[in-house]
């Protein structure tokens, strides 16, 4: 796409001066970004797959070892597999007059028993990032679905719609770093925190409460808060954030915090009183409350809680009824979507959380799902429509259940259904 204004066409010069990729920084992106493998046979000749050297060690339970000819530390696997292959994305992040500048590597690796690894690498994707948020994607063309074998490796970087597919993921990220002045003094120190380079620069130049939260060590509230821009403003809840960091009080779940606090706002309590915001055992005093307002629910708004609830079926119906009747089961677990108010009414109760008191059903981006085994509810699950991913997924009194790792894998499998009935 041509540059159309005037920081576009600055953006595409400014990335003709980039400088290219360095040997060393090639070869630390090789090293780093791939799995070493050493192939081992059922008679314990091992072969390197980077260089091709084979050599015999009757010790079988060995895991790990240094190839004697490249020095590789190889991860060794017993295997009849004669090739191993793999393609990975290495990051370098730099500076360019005053943009912060975030560079994707694509890196395929091939091997075979007996010959030397063989690499290709190619930049594919450059996210440049002005001090006041806005962006520019420089990138090579590719397909719609997923990175695998996608890329156009002869088309060039050229300016590209801001979509999700250019925010890559990388393997790893080169340590030596070039950052502008704004990231510098807003306390990283080289950890994403599990979210991507952009995610994290963007909320760091945007959000100024994000570098309150990096330098006080509240890094669980800056990566919950980064992730569900949109979903959750951090404003509603910076008062008590602040009692929190005045308390060197760390907040190890904050999606259930942040229900918490939503309910001490609900029944008037102080914010700004650490005998609240910040309590010795969250889930005893979040379950506390659900029941509090549970109890407050049934006595004070009985009435007007059913004629509610008349009127949040038909808006739930018209938000949510497109994706009714999706389920999907591995053979023991079942999931489908709940598809009435009074189903979320009835999940809530016999899972003894908030699902229903803090009004999820009527969350545009929000999705809920119940897990079951036969009769028996397992965990009720949430879904972002948006990110298409599983925000939390709970079970009775917000515990996990030993199934939990079992349902949120049959969610992200199944997600397609939902994606389905979203661009219908």
């Amino acid at each position: 796409m041509k540059p159309r204004n005037k920081f576009q066409k600055e953006i595409a010069e400014l990335s003709k001066q980039l400088p290219k990729i360095t040997r060393t920084q090639i070869k630390w992106g090789y090293k780093h970004c791939v799995e070493h493998i050493g192939r081992r046979t059922a008679k314990g000749v091992i072969s390197c797959f980077e260089c091709g050297h084979s050599w015999t060690n009757k010790d079988m339970a060995i895991e790990e070892c240094a190839c004697p000819s490249c020095g590789m530390k190889l991860k060794i696997e017993t295997t009849r597999k004669r090739t191993n292959s793999s393609y990975e994305y290495f990051c370098i992040i730099t500076e360019c007059k005053g943009y912060q500048v975030i560079r994707f590597f694509y890196i395929d690796y091939r091997a075979k028993v007996g010959e030397k690894a063989k690499y290709f690498h190619s930049e594919v994707i450059q996210r440049w990032i002005a001090t006041n948020g806005k962006t520019i994607v420089m990138a090579k063309l590719r397909g719609l679905f997923g990175f695998y074998d996608t890329w156009q490796f002869c088309s060039s970087l050229e300016i590209r719609p801001d979509k999700s597919l250019y925010n890559a993921i990388p393997t790893c990220i080169y340590p030596r770093q070039k950052l502008i002045p704004e990231i510098k003094r807003s306390g990283y120190k080289g950890d994403f925190y599990e979210l991507t380079p952009l995610d994290l620069f963007l909320y760091l130049l945007t959000e100024n409460k994000a570098e309150t939260l990096l330098k006080a060590g509240q890094t669980k509230s800056l990566k919950y808060f980064a992730y569900n821009q949109g979903y959750k403003n951090i404003s509603n809840y910076w008062t008590p954030i602040k009692i929190c960091i005045r308390n060197k009080y760390n907040i190890n779940d904050v999606s259930l915090w942040c229900d918490y606090i939503d309910l001490l706002h609900f029944f008037g309590k102080d914010l700004h009183n650490a005998k609240y915001v910040c309590p010795a055992d969250l889930n005893a005093e979040h379950d506390r409350y659900v029941e509090k307002k549970r109890a407050y629910i049934k006595q004070q708004q009985k009435e007007e809680d059913k004629k509610r609830a008349l009127e949040d079926e038909l808006l739930f119906q018209e938000m949510k009824s497109k994706f009714f009747g999706i389920s999907f089961t591995d053979g023991q677990v079942q999931v489908r979507v709940l598809e009435s108010v009074q189903e979320i009414m009835q999940e809530g109760d016999i899972m003894h959380h908030c699902v229903f008191t803090n009004d999820y059903h009527l969350k545009t981006d929000s999705l809920i799902l119940s897990a079951c085994i036969g009769e028996k509810r397992l965990e009720t699950v949430e879904i972002s429509l948006s990110k298409l991913q599983v925000i939390q997924s709970r079970g009775v009194c917000n515990k996990n259940t030993k199934y939990h790792n079992q349902i949120v894998g049959l969610v992200n499998k199944n997600m397609k259904q939902i994606k389905k009935r979203l661009v219908a």
